[in-house]
């Protein structure tokens, strides 16, 4: 019974620990293991069920709130299961336009891994449009020089600090910059791509530092930089896809919020949730690296990619452009209080990105027509 007392306790405190808005990255932290809380919490549910002995008051109390921690735990992660509906509309292959689809990898490569042709390898076996490396130094740059001849739009920024980044595309490229938000140190890249219809999409590339004791204390200028992306996209009509590493995941607090400030899709919802991290250890997994797309894109296909040496899974997604599905899709709408916690939350980034002594307005570094 101790057993059972302990695990459903250690469920329950996780579980609390969530709940707290504070951006420390020891509470932060805790929404990223949500499936493994739930598989604690199960076991725990088990033991309390089955060990043959008198249900006392405390025994009930201990369910009761083991039930509660399961419940909000499930609630965060089943909109990424069958369970739920689709929140994007799969394109019927009989309407299939391949003047009107984009295909994307994006790809966490861990800067240190020199296994170079296995990306390479899935590259020229998937043939995407565009392809969004991250943690590419100049060692990556020069691998992947290996598949400029398909890819000749480039935009580059090799970096040693783990923050590196590459887009490569088949298709154009125009206005193309590289933006350091908040930080000297963590660029993001945004472009539009020239779809073969002639339609412009605009591309935004992600890769805040993430709330961890060996980088950021904290999530404030992970949630900002993530919300000044929303916030520029949610006053857009414009086709729009924010991609990357975005060191958060799906079910956190601050990538729901930033869904309904921005007004993206996740076609994820009603799947599969899609975990990238950590390639190497099957039960430490969750969903890092994301691509969010405007109402007016519908699914063709979307899977996680065999392993190619880093410690993260890239991630394969097609979408096609139908203008007719913006009165399909039902986005959440962000409501008053959504964006007063949104501005909180940039206010909060950029005046912390200042005391460090960042010009935040001059952040902004364009590259101009590639």
């Amino acid at each position: 019974m101790i057993l059972a007392y302990s695990l459903s306790a250690l469920t329950v405190l996780l579980t609390l620990g969530s709940l707290v808005r504070r951006n420390e990255w020891w509470f932060r932290g805790l929404d990223f293991p949500r499936l493994q809380i739930i598989t604690l919490g199960l076991l725990a549910l088990l033991a309390l069920l089955l060990i043959e002995a008198p249900w006392s008051p405390l025994r009930w109390g201990v369910l009761a709130a083991l039930l509660l921690a399961l419940w909000h735990q499930l609630r965060m992660v089943i909109p990424y299961t069958h369970l739920w509906p689709d929140e994007v509309k799969m394109i019927d292959p009989r309407h299939y336009r391949l003047d009107k689809q984009l295909s994307m990898i994006v790809a966490n490569v861990l800067m240190t891994n020199n296994q170079h042709f296995k990306l390479i390898e899935q590259v020229r076996l998937l043939k995407p449009d565009v392809l969004l490396t991250l943690e590419s130094d100049r060692i990556w740059e020069q691998a992947m020089t290996a598949i400029e001849r398909e890819y000749p739009h480039v935009v580059r920024v090799p970096l040693d600090n783990l923050y590196g980044m590459h887009l490569y595309s088949r298709l154009p490229l125009r206005n193309s910059e590289v933006k350091f938000l908040l930080s000297p140190e963590i660029p993001s890249i945004h472009a539009t791509v020239i779809l073969p219809c002639g339609a412009p999409v605009r591309l935004h590339c992600l890769h805040p530092e993430p709330p961890s004791p060996t980088e950021a204390p904290d999530s404030t200028l992970r949630d900002a930089e993530l919300l000044l992306v929303g916030r520029e996209v949610g006053d857009t009509e414009d086709s729009v896809i924010v991609m990357g590493d975005l060191n958060d995941v799906a079910w956190s607090r601050t990538t729901r919020l930033f869904q309904r400030v921005s007004g993206l899709l996740d076609p994820r919802k009603g799947r599969h949730h899609i975990n990238t991290y950590h390639a190497d250890y099957p039960f430490l997994r969750w969903a890092l690296d994301h691509i969010f797309h405007s109402t007016d894109f519908g699914l063709v296909k979307m899977q996680r990619l065999p392993h190619i040496g880093s410690d993260h899974f890239p991630v394969f997604t097609h979408l096609q452009l139908e203008r007719h599905l913006e009165f399909v899709h039902t986005p959440e709408s962000a409501s008053p209080d959504d964006q007063e916690e949104a501005e909180e939350k940039v206010e909060e980034g950029v005046e912390k990105a200042e005391q460090a002594g960042f010009e935040v307005a001059a952040g902004i570094k364009p590259l101009g027509p590639m």
